[in-house]
């Protein structure tokens, strides 16, 4: 790697980025057993281990495959940490200025507008238009962080407000920051750019600390993820919970009483984010079997074996053959089962779920739906032009 002296001890220039556990690894090989990748090429982080430690020639390409969804850390039996890793490599290529042409616009966006998606900052919260969301102040319990890919994608826009509308009919205490959000920053820092997430972490705590916000309700695992193992300065000063975690403790409650029947059958999906990641696996189960007239059923893969959507780690803006798109394959198992719905609860999930889903011309046969907007068809506020599906989601370019 241009750069990188070879006589020196690569392992310590790793370590200095953040990517301390590469000298733990002692090329077991589990890692490649696991990794999704090698469902559909000869992907192998093992390989990647090797090369980066003996100074990256050859692993450059590989190293921006990862999608961090967290399987081969999970089961390493040494305990390194890839993703941190191979983070730490990306944020070498990043200085040297050589990152890939397609993470080259989001990253862009996200330094001019705070956004991955090149969308201008003053339309941040325009997707809630008429849902007379307050902005938040001290008398809110909740802060509602709107993820990016909530704000300026069309499909999630929907989401988000099927997800303020359950939450005013439970009559919980929320408000908005507005304009003055950024980007949670989780893609920057997966993608290596500590710099930019730096910043967009430092602009965010501080206006978390400026308006008092005790308690962040997120919409995206992404997010969350950020926000609790991140944002290290907010010392516990902000917790943070994800939405279906905050719907499951309304309706076991009684806030929200979903009555209305929903005759699908669905099996969810669980992200990385939200599971691997944050081992929140009940709560959004427990939300769709309140739901009456829904049948839940699983896919072989469900759980901590859940496949990734492939969207993670700067993924989303990834061009790969259909055959080796991993929403293409996760959207072919829930077909399997016979569900007519794959259900999700992030946005980039969502986002690369409809992408397969139109790929394989499987409108007809299946729909992808946030817990969120069945649960709004549950308890009567949902925008029946929304549930039809209607729109087209955001292009993976990053072009907005």
């Amino acid at each position: 790697m241009q750069g990188v002296n070879p006589v020196i001890e690569i392992a310590d220039v790793v370590a200095e980025y953040g990517g301390e556990t590469l000298h733990v690894c002692m090329q077991c090989g589990t890692c490649t057993s696991v990794c999704p990748w090698g469902l559909v090429n000869a992907y192998s982080p093992r390989r990647i281990l090797r090369q980066v430690s003996l100074g990256f020639e050859g692993a450059e390409e590989a190293v921006w495959r990862c999608v961090t969804c967290n399987t081969c850390v999970s089961r390493c039996p040494r305990g390194v940490e890839l993703i941190e890793v191979l983070r730490a490599v990306r944020a070498l290529m990043v200085e040297q200025g050589t990152t890939p042409e397609g993470i080259r616009g989001p990253l862009s966006s996200l330094r001019s507008d705070g956004n991955p998606w090149n969308g201008k900052r003053e339309e941040r919260t325009e997707w809630a238009t008429g849902l007379e969301v307050p902005s938040f102040s001290s008398d809110c319990d909740y802060c509602f962080f709107t993820c990016c890919t909530l704000a300026y994608d069309p499909r999630n826009k929907k989401v988000g407000r099927a997800l303020v509308r359950v939450l005013q009919k439970a009559g919980l205490s929320f408000g908005m920051l507005d304009t003055q959000e950024s980007c949670c920053g989780d893609q920057a820092r997966k993608l290596g750019a500590d710099e930019l997430f730096g910043e967009l972490a430092r602009s965010n705590i501080e206006l978390f600390q400026e308006n008092g916000v005790r308690r962040a309700l997120v919409v995206s695992p992404h997010c969350l993820n950020a926000f609790t193992k991140d944002y290290r300065s907010l010392d516990g000063t902000v917790s943070s919970e994800h939405y279906t975690v905050v719907l499951d403790g309304l309706i076991t409650d009684g806030r929200l009483s979903p009555t209305r029947e929903v005759g699908r059958t669905v099996t969810f999906h669980d992200p990385c984010y939200l599971g691997r990641h944050n081992a929140i696996y009940d709560a959004p189960r427990r939300v769709l079997r309140s739901i009456p007239g829904l049948k839940l059923v699983e896919m072989p893969r469900s759980r901590e074996n859940s496949l990734c959507c492939g969207g993670g780690g700067g993924g989303t803006w990834g061009e790969y053959p259909v055959e080796e798109r991993f929403a293409v394959l996760r959207v072919r198992e829930a077909l399997e089962t016979g569900a007519d719905v794959i259900a999700t609860a992030c946005p980039f999930c969502t986002l690369m779920l409809e992408d397969a889903v139109s790929v394989l011309s499987a409108g007809e046969k299946i729909a992808v739906r946030d817990v969120a907007e069945l649960l709004a068809q549950s308890v009567g506020v949902a925008d029946e032009a929304a549930m039809a599906g209607e729109g087209v989601s955001t292009e993976r370019t990053g072009d907005g």
